[in-house]
């Protein structure tokens, strides 16, 4: 803009000429006055949008940031949803060898994509635009907390088979700015910056569409099912297609088979992308096939391989999971069970029969050990809404059950809450990391405003130290996520 300036400064002292100069030919004036009025049309015919792109993409720091090449991709759902993602995000980085950019944990559900198996899902610029604009909320409100500061990735980053990046170090070079995210407050006192912050969004999320900074992948569940050195697999269909009954709803989607490598590495048209962005990164499998990503073994990439045995398994951060283990040796003090019990989320509202039965089988097959039984429930069912269901039997019978839970105003959440916050383990990784100036002052003088909710991980890290066993609740991925650390034994590692 500054240029912009400077050039209208210009030509406008050329129309007001010193008296000596009043010789020359008007047919100077004339050639000035048309340039003026070209320029002067093609400036404002030019939208917003195209400013900011002119602005963003152009500056040196957009297509090569420091001769790094990005991936980024859009979270969404709760937490498990989103550790998932955490995986299928680190492969494909790894798999491109591009350093990933590690997102911010979202609030549960904040952003939702909707039904691969039913074909309703938001298109992937649309989910980006909701993920960057949540991301910049949590910031604002000094609620950011990393997906590094939760998930322990440090084994992953020291076996040099990712490169990572946080975030707010990432936003801080795409977007150019010189800010401490971490200080809280902020975004609200330079509004300038925010509005910025936002614009510079438009472009990373894909809606000013591909260019040499940015390669949006637009390609989704309802198109595409990503693989990698599958054989002749590439650009074949998926077994998985719309049926008559959504074929009759004017679903016409057809789901081909794509290898990664091969669509968005070299040789393609993303590969010189300084970003590539993708959209959802969740897959589950379904009807024989799965919903997005179907690469579960590389036999001709020793590296992938490694890295898809690391990935199978990211334990939490030694901060959540030593508060687990202190939980359950200092307050339950005896081998207990854990009942994780979802009850009144989604479709888990509708099947509190199935969710009791299990637990209760458990529980009467544990009646031959010595009494009292010690049970952790792990539920978002609040205890006053436990009168009249086999919650409310266990908890009245004392003599034979023994009950425990967390709450998020006990003194255990809340110390460990902000032993993460100190711990900032999400800026100590990536090349990076050490550009992030200022680290050491925020702890100084900008302290945390909001210490991050930290409940759900200390559950899950009690639960896996439960020496009587587990029951989870079905299709829930929390339970997933807990049975798959207790195979692994996080409680003893």
């Amino acid at each position: 803009m500054n240029l912009l300036s400077t050039s209208r400064a210009t030509t406008l002292r050329s129309w007001h000429p010193k008296r000596q100069a009043s010789q020359r030919s008007p047919l100077l004036y004339l050639t000035l006055l048309f340039s003026l009025l070209v320029f002067l049309f093609y400036f404002f015919s030019l939208s917003p949008d195209s400013l900011l792109k002119t602005r963003i993409s152009d500056s040196p720091k957009c297509p090569s940031l420091g001769g790094e090449k990005f991936l980024w991709y859009a979270p969404h759902s709760g937490f498990n949803n989103q550790l998932l993602e955490l995986k299928n995000a680190v492969l494909m980085a790894g798999i491109l060898n591009r350093t990933l950019v590690v997102p911010p944990v979202l609030d549960h559900h904040a952003v939702a994509l909707g039904s691969c198996p039913k074909f309703r899902v938001s298109a992937p610029n649309e989910i980006r635009v909701l993920v960057w604009d949540h991301v910049i909320e949590l910031i604002r409100s000094g609620r950011y907390v990393s997906m590094a500061d939760i998930v322990d990735m440090s084994s992953l980053v020291s076996s040099s088979l990712v490169r990572v990046i946080d975030f707010r170090v990432f936003i801080s070079l795409w977007c150019n700015v010189n800010v401490d995210f971490a200080c809280h407050g902020k975004l609200d006192a330079q509004p300038s910056l925010l509005d910025r912050l936002k614009q510079c969004g438009s472009l990373l999320t894909g809606l000013q569409g591909n260019d040499k900074c940015l390669y949006a992948v637009n390609e989704d569940c309802r198109t595409t099912v990503w693989t990698y050195q599958s054989g002749n697999e590439d650009g074949v269909l998926d077994s998985f297609q719309p049926d008559e009954k959504l074929k009759k709803k004017k679903i016409s989607y057809v789901r081909k088979r794509r290898d990664v490598f091969k669509t968005l590495g070299p040789g393609s048209e993303a590969e010189s992308a300084s970003v590539l962005a993708f959209g959802s990164l969740f897959t589950a499998p379904y009807k024989g096939s799965e919903l997005l990503i179907d690469i579960h073994e590389s036999p001709r990439d020793q590296r992938i391989g490694s890295l898809m045995e690391k990935i199978e398994f990211l334990p939490f951060t030694p901060e959540i999971m030593s508060a687990g283990k202190k939980f359950a040796l200092d307050t339950i003090k005896a081998p207990f069970l854990c009942a994780q019990l979802r009850l009144l989320d989604g479709q888990f509202k509708n099947h509190w029969k199935v969710t009791f039965q299990g637990l209760k089988q458990k529980v009467d097959a544990l009646m031959q050990n010595p009494l009292p039984i010690h049970i952790f429930v792990m539920t978002d069912l609040p205890e006053s809404n436990w009168t009249g269901n086999y919650l409310g039997d266990l908890a009245k019978d004392s003599n034979q059950f023994k009950l425990f839970f967390l709450k998020e105003i006990d003194q255990l959440i809340i110390q460990t809450a902000k032993r993460i916050a100190d711990a900032d383990h999400g800026l100590k990784f990536g090349s990076f990391a050490n550009s992030h100036d200022g680290t050491d002052q925020v702890k100084k003088d900008c302290p945390s405003a909001v210490i991050p909710d930290v409940l759900l991980y200390i559950e899950q890290a009690v639960c896996i130290c439960a020496s009587l066993g587990f029951v989870g609740t079905a299709g829930s991925t929390i339970a997933g996520s807990i049975e798959l650390m207790r195979k692994f034994g996080a409680c003893s590692s």
